[in-house]
């Protein structure tokens, strides 16, 4: 396993992932099952959060309590599949600022377009989180990062359900500093680009369109 790679082994995650790869599963339970795991998955990528502690009363005595330190967290989905992902992370922290990158992939050369891009304020004060579901070739999550490294971000981390091997070392080779939190690393890449065995298309199965 790359020393940068976190996958994900609790038991819950590689059930509702292997629901979500089954092809009968409805477009609402896939949904359903992408939020639940988002939230499993920021879990362990918010481990490392720093803490401070902040005074308070109980119902017994003061106390200086733990709290979350520093600006709040911004969460970037990667259009338009990120935004399962995203549904969940903000369920977990609903203070969170939220930012979007636009890229579609050309299907030809499998490099990323970018068509919007709109993040939060003050990237370097903040833990930025980049969700998307699936790490396939990698381009499109690097450019991403590009993006965000240009707007200032330095506390970058990466949320998918699933990567292939090849956008693992993408990611490597562009952006060494970045861990990747995944619920598995399949097998390999087609020949198209997907993800095998994979569970296709995850905007497509999310949203219900081909």
């Amino acid at each position: 396993m790359p020393e940068h790679v976190t996958v994900v082994t609790h038991p819950l995650v590689q059930h509702k992932l292997t629901l979500m790869r089954d092809k009968e599963t409805s477009t609402n339970s896939f949904r359903r099952l992408l939020r639940e795991i988002s939230q499993l998955l920021a879990y362990e990528i918010t481990r490392e959060m720093e803490l401070t502690t902040k005074r308070i009363e109980t119902p017994l005595c003061p106390m200086d309590a733990p709290v979350i330190d520093g600006k709040k967290l911004a969460l970037i989905s990667i259009l338009r599949a990120g935004n399962g992902l995203l549904d969940g992370v903000l369920e977990l922290i609903p203070a969170a600022r939220v930012g979007f990158v636009g890229l579609y992939r050309d299907e030809e050369t499998l490099q990323p377009v970018q068509y919007y891009y709109k993040v939060p304020g003050e990237l370097e004060n903040r833990l930025v989180i980049v969700l998307d579901p699936m790490l396939a070739t990698g381009n499109s999550s690097a450019a991403a990062v590009d993006l965000l490294k240009k707007s200032g971000a330095r506390n970058i981390r990466f949320m998918c359900l699933l990567a292939a091997p090849e956008g693992v070392a993408r990611m490597r080779e562009a952006h060494p500093d970045v861990p990747i939190v995944a619920a598995a690393i399949d097998e390999c890449l087609n020949e198209q680009g997907y993800i095998v065995p994979g569970l296709g298309d995850a905007g497509d199965r999310m949203f219900g369109t081909k």
